[in-house]
């Protein structure tokens, strides 16, 4: 049972892996009683063979951005965690209501809106991702480009409506898309477009950007040991967790969801995952991704699933992205520019091979596959060794 909260009041849930019969609902002072008592025994179980499990987690849940954000705690941390946690998800509904592109009265929404007219002051926040985000597409040849809600909601509708989209619908998407249209005054801290039509869509940041916000909430709270997930494709983690150096991530195999591939341990770190196997649509025989190359405006097809470690969650998600458009050759190439992030790269099978991911930047002792995998070092480890 998972408690699904809006406010700030909020229970928690006492949870461990795998096996259901071990969870229990606790509040309040039973909680500590509970998990001494059960102590010794779960630190038996995870010294058992194989990769890294999950120990008893507290476990708070709320609904944002169009997806589920958790919070996981140990539950022995602080007295007051759980109440830390509470707010800190209180924190990705404030940001929702200022980044969301499907809400009108969002902050972003009214930008996209006005910029058209002439410039639009912004305040340090919001003007610090948007800046955040452009100096990103710069360093990632323009694969990663947040300005590129014509050509997003265009595939949407087409979606939507179960075809894919003309030719001229894709050039006059195109032709009011991209960073390309922005035009900056960072003294005035204002923002404009030169055309109208232009829209901001901060889809492949924003759910990193609100884990973010939650992170440093959490952690002015004194909160030593916690994983922060937002929409399962946004994590970050810090601190120890069930004897273990970090926290266990799992990561799915992308042609067989079902199935875990690989365990991450992760610590002080964050992980964005881009992949369609969730999202996407079938039209005449053929499968077209969610994730857009806003270059030409038709979905990118060079990869499975990418994932990305990086100091933020921002910053994974974003190059998440960009990494699954720009395929793996250019990726790591662009990695070059960003010496402090790791990556594992799925890209698709050739004929008649199996699934073979290439691994940059992150040392094979943070890495505990869980099935015979054939994978190549794009890069020497460095930063998260």
């Amino acid at each position: 049972m998972v408690h699904t909260r809006r406010s700030a009041c909020a229970s928690a849930t006492l949870m461990t892996e795998p096996t259901p019969s071990r969870r229990d609902v606790l509040t309040g002072r039973a909680l500590r009683e509970q998990v001494i008592a059960a102590g010794e025994a779960v630190a038996d179980a995870l010294e058992t063979a194989g990769p890294p499990s999950r120990g008893p987690i507290l476990l708070l849940r709320t609904t944002a951005m169009a997806a589920d954000f958790d919070v996981m705690l140990n539950p022995d941390g602080p007295a007051d965690q759980v109440a830390a946690a509470s707010d800190a998800l209180d924190e990705v509904h404030r940001l929702e209501e200022r980044l969301s592109s499907y809400r009108e009265e969002s902050d972003l929404m009214r930008l996209n809106r006005a910029a058209a007219e002439g410039p639009v002051t912004v305040d340090a926040e919001l003007y610090g991702l948007l800046r955040r985000a452009a100096a990103i597409h710069d360093q990632t040849e323009g694969a990663f480009d947040p300005a590129g809600g014509a050509l997003i909601r265009l595939w949407q509708n087409c979606r939507r409506e179960n075809r894919i989209p003309t030719a001229d619908e894709v050039s006059a998407a195109l032709a009011v898309s991209g960073l390309r249209h922005v035009l900056w005054n960072d003294d005035e801290r204002t923002v404009a477009f030169d055309r109208a039509g232009v829209e901001w869509h901060l889809g492949a940041i924003g759910k990193g950007f609100a884990v973010d916000r939650a992170v440093d909430l959490l952690r002015q709270r004194r909160v030593t040991s916690a994983l922060v997930h937002g929409g399962k494709s946004s994590v970050f983690a810090w601190g120890r967790h069930a004897g273990h150096e970090g926290w266990p991530i799992g990561l799915q195999n992308p042609l067989l969801p079902d199935r875990r591939l690989v365990t991450l341990l992760l610590d002080d770190a964050a992980l964005g995952t881009s992949g369609t196997a969730v999202q996407g649509f079938r039209h005449g025989g053929k499968r077209y991704g969610h994730i857009l190359d806003l270059r030409c405006g038709w979905p990118a097809e060079r990869m499975l699933s990418v994932s990305v470690v990086a100091p933020d969650a921002a910053l994974a998600d974003a190059l998440s992205t960009a990494f699954f458009v720009l395929g793996v050759e250019n990726a790591l190439r662009c990695c070059d520019n960003f010496p402090e992030v790791g990556a594992i790269l799925f890209p698709l099978p050739a004929d008649g091979r199996t699934l073979e991911p290439v691994v940059h930047n992150i040392p094979p002792t943070r890495l505990f596959w869980t099935d015979s995998v054939r994978w190549r070092q794009g890069r020497e480890a460095g930063r998260f060794a």
